[in-house]
């Protein structure tokens, strides 16, 4: 995966929750001229897109459902089925992705989540989204195809935020 949007795992219960953040820094690509308010003559206000919040909560979510079987599933996002995001983030905020196993079978999982803006400027977390997703255990819904280990989402950068969280414990000695 070449982006990550998320830094830091911050809880983990394994086989129910996930958290993790993601700090929101002017320096970010991202936020260069999103809403740079030149055509309207207004100032910019740079916000993160809706859609990356969304890829973060995938990211968290995708890790917990993963996680359950040591990642010897290639684990993939199958549908968005729910997304309100009420209010916008901003550089030099941060963003705390909830992701909760709502189910868990062979071929994949449900997952519900909330996405939580952290104001540093008075210290309070607030809610501002609500994210389910649905996963496929893709190995076990391709009707037998078969696909290379390179097109396997957890690669380097996930392994190196789980281990920096502590839970290295969570990949299988041949993954």
């Amino acid at each position: 995966m070449r982006w990550m949007w998320i830094d830091t795992v911050t809880a983990f219960e394994d086989g129910v929750r996930m958290e993790a953040v993601k700090n929101l820094s002017l320096s970010e690509e991202l936020f260069h001229d999103h809403f740079d308010g030149e055509e309207d003559g207004l100032p910019p206000e740079p916000v993160m897109p809706g859609s990356l919040m969304v890829e973060g909560m995938a990211q968290t979510a995708g890790i917990l459902v993963g996680s359950v079987n040591r990642f010897r599933e290639k684990v993939v996002l199958a549908k968005v089925s729910k997304v309100e995001i009420d209010e916008d983030a901003a550089p030099g905020q941060t963003l705390r992705y909830e992701a909760e196993l709502e189910r868990m079978d062979a071929v994949g999982a449900s997952t519900r989540g909330v996405v939580r803006r952290l104001d540093h400027a008075d210290g309070v977390w607030r809610e501002i989204g609500r994210i389910d997703l649905i996963f496929s255990h893709l190995d076990q819904n391709t009707g037998g195809r078969t696909f290379p280990e390179h097109n396997f989402v957890f690669g380097d950068n996930f392994k190196q935020i789980l281990v920096s969280a502590g839970l290295d414990r969570l990949f299988d000695d041949e993954s």
